[in-house]
Order: C-alpha cells, then structure tokens, then sequence
C-alpha cells in the first residue's frame, strides 16, 4: 500500500508508485500547501522547463487539500492551449490528445482541486496499463498522530507493506509499522533511463504527460516496476 497526497499530472515517478501497489490512498484530508505540486506541474518548451499552475483560493491556514477550490475557471482551456502549443509535433500527441482534450473540457467547471487531481490520475492510470486500486483517505478511519494514522489505513485495508515517498524518512516512525506486522519499504527514484524527449536538455521531472507524449505505448519501457510482473 502507498499513502499520498493528490498531484496535478504528475511525473512518472508517482504512477511509478501506483504501480508498484496493490491500493493507493489519496491523502488529501491533510493541509493544503501553496506553490507545492498539488496545484502545479511542469512541462518541456523550446525555452526550457514551464509550470503549468491551477489557481487555487488559499482561504485559510488549516485549509485541506480536499477543501481546496479553483479560483478561475479559464484554467483548463489555458493548459490545454499551452500542451498544444508545445507538444502538437511531438510523436504521439495526435494519438493521445483527444484523451486530454475531452478531460480538459469536462474538468472545466470542476470546483474542487482534489477532484481534478483524481481524474487525471485515474486517466493517466488507464494510459498506462496501471490496474491499481485508488481509494480516498475519507474512506478509512482517520485517528489523530502523523505516522499512527497512516497505520491505521493500513490496518483498516489489511496491508502488510507499506511504500513510501524517500522524504518521509525524516518524520516517519518506522517502529510504529513494526508494531502492527507492517514492512516499510522506501521508493527509490534513481536509474531511470532517458527516452525520445523534445527540447533538450533532458529533465526527468516533468509531468508523465512529456513521456506519454514522446514514447506513446512504450512510455512504460521507460518505467522501472513495469519491466517486472506485478
């Protein structure tokens, strides 16, 4: 089991984690954070590395990610524009388009970011062959403690494992897992290989978007869990 927070396209690394799963929980019951990748993601241009940006209204300091609604509804068409603009000549935009073109459209009135975020992923999964289960936080019991109420997600889905991101490691209890017969293992985002991207320099961090765009059915060649059976 992975537990994390909801991102706006995210990079291959994030379905890479999906991927290596069984059920993945969109955390998104926890704080909102500005200029973070809940909102935001990146793209390759002729000039370099873009931020492609949902505004988002920051009410309140406790706001959740969950709470969290759109500000401008001309955002879709604007991304969409800009995907266009930048990837129309890569090699498999024209089959992969129309894909996010139509959720482009229909997220367009969407309020809520969390919302938007699932969409995508659950889109993006479907691309790339990932059969993993999402479910919300709200579907478990959430307890009070950072580390003790991913336990207790864990436990509520019977995991025996749990993935997580390398950052946690600075906060995470591992102890508390062990405890409960739960292995903690670490993603490791090193060794991924280089594909057909546009505008060099290469960059590894930008949305999955680039490499489906570039490498089309292949992209899951250049994603290290795929090359073993799930």
């Amino acid at each position: 089991m992975a537990i994390l927070q909801s991102n706006y396209i995210p990079w291959k690394g994030y379905f890479e984690m999906i991927n290596m799963v069984d059920e993945f929980v969109l955390y998104d019951c926890v704080q909102y954070t500005k200029n973070d990748w809940r909102n935001r993601n990146q793209i390759k241009t002729p000039s370099g590395v873009a931020w492609l940006t949902i505004p988002c209204r920051f009410e309140s300091m406790n706001q959740k990610i969950n709470e969290t609604k759109v500000s401008d509804k001309l955002w879709a068409s604007k991304h969409f524009k800009t995907i266009t603009q930048n990837y129309s000549k890569a090699k498999h935009f024209k089959e992969y388009a129309p894909i996010f073109e139509k959720l482009y459209k229909e997220l367009a009135d969407e309020e809520l970011l969390s919302n938007i975020n699932y969409k995508f992923l659950i889109a993006i999964n479907d691309i790339l062959g990932i059969k993993t289960k999402i479910s919300k936080c709200e579907d478990f019991n959430l307890i009070e403690g950072q580390t003790s109420r991913l336990v207790q997600i864990c436990k509520d889905a019977k995991a025996t494992h749990y993935l997580s991101g390398p950052s946690a490691k600075d906060y995470l209890d591992e102890k508390l897992f062990e405890d409960e017969n739960i292995k903690v293992e670490w993603m490791d985002y090193s060794g991924y290989s280089e594909y057909e991207q546009m505008y060099p320099p290469f960059v590894h961090g930008v949305s999955v978007i680039d490499l489906i765009f570039n490498e089309g059915s292949s992209a899951t060649k250049f994603m290290k869990s795929f090359k073993e059976t799930k």
